[in-house]
């Protein structure tokens, strides 16, 4: 069966909505929706909506108030959902749901950013370890990986528009773009890359901060699709899609064999 599934941060699922989420989902049509920094509480985000359009929903908002938090839409029933990874201070921040539909698990997961100093810089270098190693040790068990989501780290520099500049600003550190080469080398691929493999110039976010960013294409690679080798050959297209405008990110698109 194949399936479309969608990887979009909102930068706040309320303020995304305004700016007419709701029409391009309707419009995307993609089986399977995966969302991050929700910024809302569960009883804040209008289910109704979304269930109009076929989705069962599934929230995992952070525990503070609006930050951080993830979210499933789903018109393909899975067999099971689990909200978190057993962490508490990361399951506090609403940082990953996991779906299992068969012998495949898509995990929706958000990265911390490390932009806002040391303390929060430092806190993204232990997530990365942390996460790694949940993830090669859930693997034993659950070999077939979809990864999706923000994870605030650009990997190599055709991921930049300038990555000279950028090279001592969080999310393109040089020890925050090597652990994503050895986790890819861990049997992933960059859905993206695969399909695109030298193509510069495809970014997935532009700062507010720099004025008219987007249209000027002064961007960041930073969302993904990280596949397990073993689901190599069920890939069918990944894409940018860069003309949605509800946040600061775009959404990332996968097209899948499930």
């Amino acid at each position: 069966m194949n399936v479309s599934i969608l990887t979009y941060n909102v930068n706040g699922i309320r303020a995304a909505i305004r700016k007419g989420l709701i029409d391009f989902l309707r419009d995307d049509n993609s089986d399977i929706v995966c969302f991050q920094e929700l910024k809302a509480n569960a009883d804040q985000i209008p289910d109704l909506l979304f269930h109009e359009l076929g989705y069962q929903t599934y929230w995992h908002p952070a525990e503070k108030k609006g930050y951080s938090g993830t979210g499933l839409l789903t018109r393909i029933k899975p067999d099971k959902v689990e909200l978190g990874m057993g962490i508490p201070k990361y399951d506090a921040e609403g940082r990953m749901i996991k779906a299992y539909y068969g012998s495949t698990v898509l995990i929706n997961v958000y990265h911390p950013s490390g932009s806002s100093g040391e303390a929060r810089q430092a806190f993204k270098m232990q997530w990365l370890e942390d996460f790694e190693n949940y993830i090669l040790e859930f693997r034993k068990q659950h070999p077939d990986l979809l990864i999706c989501g923000d994870f605030n780290i650009c990997h190599t520099e055709i991921d930049i528009h300038d990555p000279i500049g950028n090279a001592n600003n969080s999310g393109f550190l040089p020890e925050e773009r090597a652990w994503i080469d050895q986790f890819i080398k861990k049997d992933f691929i960059d859905a993206f890359r695969f399909f695109h493999p030298n193509e510069p110039g495809h970014y997935t976010w532009w700062s507010y901060r720099a004025k008219n960013a987007r249209e000027r294409n002064i961007g960041w690679r930073i969302d993904y699709f990280m596949v397990s080798k073993s689901l190599k050959d069920r890939l069918i297209s990944c894409e940018i899609l860069r003309e949605a405008k509800h946040s600061d990110h775009c959404p990332v698109k996968l097209y899948f064999d499930l």
